[in-house]
């Protein structure tokens, strides 16, 4: 008895798909600091974390992250673009990895909207037309009804 076999086919049915429909799309992303030094520890946290948008989106898409301090205001800005495609999003707070967490966030939350808004333009109910014509159809095709 296989055990395995299900699951090896389902891994190279997996592969195939992959293969077919391209790796994920590349993403860059670039780190300013403005007023304090850069840490590495910050950018690293900032691409982790803003990596994730890329589940979101179809084609390679650049982010800007620009992290401010002023005194005691921790600002954050981030730009998200892919292709004619952009989103920005601001977020002040007075830690600056909960700007990056809360950035991350808006961003993944717009980019999630966009997506919701294009999949249901693809599909629409049929207009009065389009339902009236079919009817006409079909009674063309199977005859005058009886009443």
């Amino acid at each position: 008895m296989k055990t395995h076999g299900k699951r090896k086919r389902a891994a190279a049915r997996n592969e195939r798909r992959l293969l077919r429909t391209g790796l994920k799309p590349q993403i860059s992303v670039a780190v300013t600091f403005r007023h304090l030094e850069p840490t590495p520890a910050l950018k690293a946290y900032a691409e982790r974390k803003l990596a994730h948008v890329v589940k979101f989106l179809k084609r390679a898409c650049d982010v800007h992250v620009i992290l401010t301090v002023d005194k005691y205001r921790q600002h954050g800005e981030v730009t998200v673009k892919s292709g004619p495609f952009a989103v920005t999003a601001q977020e002040e707070t007075k830690d600056l990895y909960s700007v990056i967490d809360l950035l991350a966030d808006k961003v993944q939350r717009q980019l999630k909207k966009h997506l919701e808004k294009f999949e249901a333009r693809k599909v629409r109910a049929q207009s009065a037309g389009e339902v009236m014509s079919a009817a006409e159809e079909i009674e063309a095709v199977s005859g005058p009804s009886r009443a």
